[in-house]
């Protein structure tokens, strides 16, 4: 492919690696509205791979539940190289996720999944693609981890899968990665371990990135920068509130754990969050529930379970003053969008 031509660079910069007879091929599957950064942030580190080498040390293909062209979440259309089709038994396959990847686990897509996992392929999703991987049942038993907006209904959904909050994941032959860029976390992995840590590092460079990450990072900021506050009670707080949504914690608990009143926990969250903390606890478990009802197909009772509200008339009332919408038609709405 004109994508894999080899780039010359100075000597000083070559790093030698001894090449391959052949070119390792990574198989890319777009799924439809895939998120193109993440796809970009994989397909990058081994372009750069090949350069920094000068050997064509990886090779791509794009293919793909269409006959010749998806469009990702940004609108770019991609062309592929084939449909869905047989695979050597040498390829790595990613599977690229994005935006509704439920309408893109079709019985087509998960069939071949499934009929290519068993030739021992390797086989990675990026992104949300790991709700695919996992509805194909080739996650089962394994370590996995997705982007943390999907993190609720993934557990909900997937009870055999041991689901982390890690940047990008590793286990046996399956990968899955959170989104974003760590993408590049895990191809600098797979570069390291094929070529040596020289190789990698020389990659990150070329790509301003100067941080690189491990499995043992997690994907989400941390509290205070999240919120934008450094005060260590608080962010206790709000670490214990986002834990326990299903069995709310009483404020005069989160007080007293904390070691302060209940009402210094008050003075806390309005002074910092312009809010008491019941309310911005309701804001979480609501927040939750909203992910849900996108994102699985539990009925609205179980999503008001999950999410801390004893009754279904409590959450609807609640919901409804929140997003201005019910939860029945906050579904209907969302599921007439992805079936147009």
């Amino acid at each position: 492919m004109p994508g894999n031509r080899v780039m010359m660079t100075s000597e000083a910069t070559k790093i030698a690696v001894k090449a391959p007879k052949e070119p390792k091929r990574f198989v890319f599957v777009l799924l439809d509205r895939f998120t193109l950064l993440s796809f970009a942030s994989a397909i990058e580190c081994l372009r750069i791979a090949n350069r920094m080498a000068e050997e064509e040390l990886y090779s791509w293909v794009l293919t793909g539940d269409s006959e010749d062209v998806i469009t990702c979440s940004a609108g770019v259309r991609f062309n592929l190289d084939f449909a869905l089709s047989d695979l050597n038994r040498e390829d790595v396959v990613l599977v690229c996720g994005g935006m509704d990847v439920q309408k893109a686990a079709t019985k087509r897509m998960l069939n071949w999944l499934r009929r290519e996992a068993r030739k021992g392929l390797r086989m990675g999703g990026l992104c949300t693609a790991s709700y695919v991987l996992a509805r194909a049942g080739l996650l089962d038993g394994k370590r996995a981890t997705i982007h943390w907006e999907n993190h609720d209904s993934f557990l909900e959904e997937f009870e055999d899968v041991t689901l982390t909050k890690s940047v990008f994941v590793i286990d046996g032959n399956r990968m899955s990665t959170a989104g974003g860029t760590s993408s590049i976390d895990l191809m600098l992995n797979i570069i390291a371990d094929d070529h040596g840590e020289k190789l990698a590092n020389a990659v990150a460079d070329q790509q301003i990135y100067s941080s690189i990450r491990t499995d043992q990072d997690t994907q989400r900021l941390s509290v205070p920068t999240r919120i934008g506050v450094r005060h260590p009670k608080l962010s206790q707080v709000i670490q214990m509130m986002e834990t326990n949504i299903e069995e709310p914690i009483s404020p005069a608990t989160l007080a007293r754990d904390v070691g302060m009143s209940t009402r210094q926990l008050e003075r806390l969250f309005r002074r910092y969050l312009s809010r008491s903390p019941k309310r911005y606890y309701m804001e979480l478990r609501l927040q939750k529930a909203r992910n849900l009802l996108m994102q699985t197909d539990m009925t609205v009772i179980n999503v008001a379970l999950a999410c801390g509200f004893a009754s279904p008339s409590h959450f609807s009332k609640c919901y409804r003053a929140h997003y201005n919408t019910t939860p029945y038609r906050e579904r209907g709405a969302h599921s007439s969008r992805l079936s147009v």
